[in-house]
C-alpha cells in the first residue's frame, strides 16, 4: 500500500488501486481486473468511454421527459375529442337555426300593413340579437371545459406506459450507479470526464423549450383582467 493506494499483481504488471486523490495513468484499473490501463492511449479512450457513459445518461433523462410529456399530450387530445360539449355546440346551432325558421313566418302575417312591417323588423333585430349571442359565447365555453380538463386533471398512466417509465428509470439508475462507482477511484482525470460529460450532456439534451407559452397564456390572462 502506498500513500491510501494498493498495488495488485495482474500476472504482466501492478494494478494501481487508490483511495485517495490522485492522478494515475499507467497501471491504474476501473471496476474490474480487465480494465486494466497498459497504456496512454488506452487511458484516453478510457476517458472517451467515461464522457459517453454521461453523455448517456443525460439522454435517457431526456427520453424519460419527452415520454412523460407524450403521455400527457396524448391525454389531453383524448379529453379534447371525446368531451361531450361537441354536442352541446351542436344544440346551440340547431337553436339558431329554429330562431331563422320562425321570422319568416311571422314577417309574412304582419305584411298586411306597414306598422306591423316595423314592428316585424324590430322583432327581427330583436331575435337576431338573442339568437346570435349563443354563436359568440358557446366557443368561449367550450374553451374554458376543454382548459380545465386539460390543465387541472390528472392523468394516470397506463399499465405499458407505466412499464415503459419504470424500465427508463432503471437504466438511468443503472448507469449512474457505474458513474458513481467510477468516481469512487478518486482519480482527477476520470471525475474530470465526468463533469465535462455532464456539462455536454446538459448543453445538448437539456436544450428544450422552458413553457413559454404558459407564461404569455398568464400574461394576457393578468392583462385582460386588469386592464
Amino acid at each position: 500500500m502506498d500513500m491510501g493506494g494498493m498495488d495488485m499483481d495482474m500476472g504482466t504488471g501492478s494494478c494501481k488501486v487508490s483511495m485517495l486523490w490522485n492522478w494515475d495513468t499507467i497501471d491504474a484499473c476501473f471496476l474490474a481486473k480487465s480494465w486494466h490501463i497498459t497504456s496512454r492511449g488506452m487511458f484516453a479512450g478510457s476517458c472517451i468511454g467515461v464522457i459517453c457513459l454521461v453523455l448517456i445518461l443525460e439522454f435517457l433523462r431526456r427520453v424519460g421527459r419527452e415520454y412523460d410529456a407524450f403521455i400527457v399530450k396524448r391525454a389531453r387530445l383524448r379529453a379534447k375529442f371525446l368531451s361531450p360539449s361537441a354536442s352541446t355546440t351542436g344544440n346551440g346551432i340547431g337553436g339558431v337555426g329554429a330562431g331563422g325558421k320562425s321570422s319568416p313566418s311571422s314577417s309574412n302575417s304582419n305584411s298586411s300593413s306597414a306598422l306591423h312591417q316595423q314592428q316585424q323588423s324590430q322583432s327581427q333585430n330583436q331575435d337576431t340579437k338573442t339568437t346570435a349571442t349563443p354563436i359568440t359565447t358557446q366557443p368561449q365555453t367550450q374553451t374554458q371545459t376543454l382548459g380545465n380538463e386539460n390543465g387541472s386533471g390528472i392523468i394516470r398512466p397506463t399499465l405499458i406506459e407505466q412499464l415503459i417509465r419504470a424500465l427508463l428509470h432503471m437504466l438511468q439508475f443503472a448507469v449512474a450507479y457505474f458513474i458513481m462507482l467510477l468516481a469512487m477511484y478518486f482519480n482527477g482525470y476520470i471525475i474530470i470526464c465526468i463533469f465535462i460529460g455532464a456539462f455536454l450532456g446538459a448543453f445538448i439534451f437539456s436544450w428544450e423549450p422552458l413553457g413559454l407559452a404558459e407564461n404569455e397564456n398568464d400574461a394576457t390572462a393578468v392583462t385582460g383582467c386588469c386592464g
